[in-house]
């Protein structure tokens, strides 16, 4: 059937739109399984993984009414000129899988079937190799260090301690003592040597004297929110 169909973009078989349409759905699913397996972060969203699989159907769609009229893609552009998208997508990589879908789509709505299955293979296999790879990840991780301390840290106070061991780097960017004897509020800048050490360092800080309400946030949680 794949060596069959015609990429002229004339009238097209039913055949020619089921066979369309069906491949359309198979790839935006593998788009979205590569997606749903190499996401991280906080901002994953069931509903966009489903949309990747319907963009892709609906624009392979779009594709075969447009076919070679001029008139018919005016039409369309006007039809979804009305539509106001209001939905803001804060991750960049999210508008790269979109744009993925849309031309996925371009593809198996105009036959250009070959096209449209070695670029799904492609582009999978590229976003999981930067996934495994983790390609573009800076060492060290940069954190947010945030906590209350009854009383005031010196030079021998063993908070400075504790993050020395765990960090490269710390900087105390504010103090607030909320007065009338109660606790101060800390917020330190760190550069953490090993992500895998949170745990540890967050224990041995809770361990400290008059030490209350730790929280550590990293920068990539902070880029989320």
């Amino acid at each position: 059937m794949l060596e069959g169909t015609s990429s002229t973009g004339g009238l097209y078989s039913p055949t020619d739109i089921l066979l369309s349409l069906l491949l359309a759905f198979v790839l935006g699913q593998t788009l979205a399984w590569v997606y749903y397996y190499t996401h991280s972060g906080l901002s994953y969203s069931r509903s966009f993984v489903q949309s990747l699989i319907l963009i892709t159907v609906v624009v392979a769609m779009v594709m075969g009414i447009i076919g070679t009229s001029i008139v018919v893609a005016v039409g369309l552009m006007g039809a979804l000129a009305m539509i106001r998208f209001r939905n803001i997508i804060k991750d960049t990589r999210d508008v790269a899988f979109i744009f993925c879908s849309l031309v996925v789509g371009m593809s198996t709505g105009f036959h250009r079937y070959y096209i449209a299955i070695v670029g799904t293979i492609v582009l999978s296999l590229i976003v999981i190799y930067l996934h495994l790879s983790g390609f573009g990840t800076h060492q060290p991780h940069n954190g947010f260090l945030r906590f209350s301390l009854r009383g005031h840290i010196g030079p021998d106070h063993p908070v400075p301690g504790i993050l020395r061991r765990f960090c490269g780097n710390f900087t105390l960017i504010s103090v607030q003592d909320t007065g009338f004897g109660g606790p101060a509020e800390y917020a330190y800048q760190l550069m953490i040597r090993s992500a895998a050490q949170n745990e540890h360092m967050m224990a041995e800080l809770e361990k400290v004297e008059g030490i209350e309400n730790v929280s550590l946030t990293m920068q990539e949680q902070l880029l989320e929110v």
